[in-house]
């Protein structure tokens, strides 16, 4: 793996387990094992490596939501498309944990982020569209984009969600599981728009999310 990588791939890990607020570049260059003048070699301070990484968050999501051309949407796509979005937010935490310090402390960052939101938006109703095509979720253009706004609110605050609820808790730290438990909601969120033909299987599918601890 190229330094860079390296670099990169442990400012990640480091972010997502800590926090970036408590993690600074020599943290990084520590973890290591190398010179902090060889970790400015490549990233001249923090907000260089919190902008790359970002970017390669932001090519994962896009890839994710992409529509196929060449057939109709299924009801295992719509669980896919929500699996592969919670996992990216599960392995780019730090991102949303941090999200408002983020954009407040970077101006190149937030006008980027603007962007993206926007492309993400575009790109849910486009699946929305998708699963209305195919007959699984039944509602009028302005309903869907109302489901595709919200539907991307729950994605980006569910990690703040839990951890605010967990603050109570010094002992519990935030799982993976907990994570996915934020696909159940989005179920939530489509319910009412169902089809009577796919009703079933899809409740059946977000049984398997209910979301954890008991508290929720």
């Amino acid at each position: 793996m190229k330094t860079r990588d390296r670099i990169l791939a442990a400012a990640l890990e480091l972010f997502n387990q800590q926090g970036e607020r408590k993690v600074t570049t020599n943290h990084i260059s520590a973890h290591l094992g190398m010179s902090p003048g060889n970790l400015y070699y490549h990233f001249k301070n923090k907000q260089e490596i919190i902008y790359e990484l970002f970017l390669s968050y932001e090519e994962m999501v896009d890839a994710n939501l992409k529509v196929p051309t060449e057939r109709q949407l299924t009801v295992e796509d719509k669980l896919h498309y929500l699996q592969k979005v919670f996992q990216g937010l599960w392995e780019y935490r730090f991102i949303h944990r941090d999200m408002e310090h983020l954009l407040l402390g970077e101006d190149r960052l937030h006008s980027r982020y603007r962007d993206f939101f926007r492309r993400c938006q575009k790109n849910t109703e486009g699946i929305y569209k998708g699963l209305r095509d195919a007959n699984i979720i039944k509602l009028d253009d302005r309903n869907l984009e109302g489901l595709a706004l919200n539907t991307w609110i729950v994605v980006t605050s569910w990690f703040s969600f839990l951890q605010c609820n967990l603050l109570a808790d010094k002992n519990e730290s935030i799982t993976l599981d907990m994570v996915k438990g934020g696909i159940y909601q989005v179920f939530q969120l489509e319910h009412p728009y169902l089809s009577d033909e796919y009703r079933e299987q899809v409740e059946l599918m977000q049984a398997a999310f209910i979301p954890k601890p008991d508290w929720l």
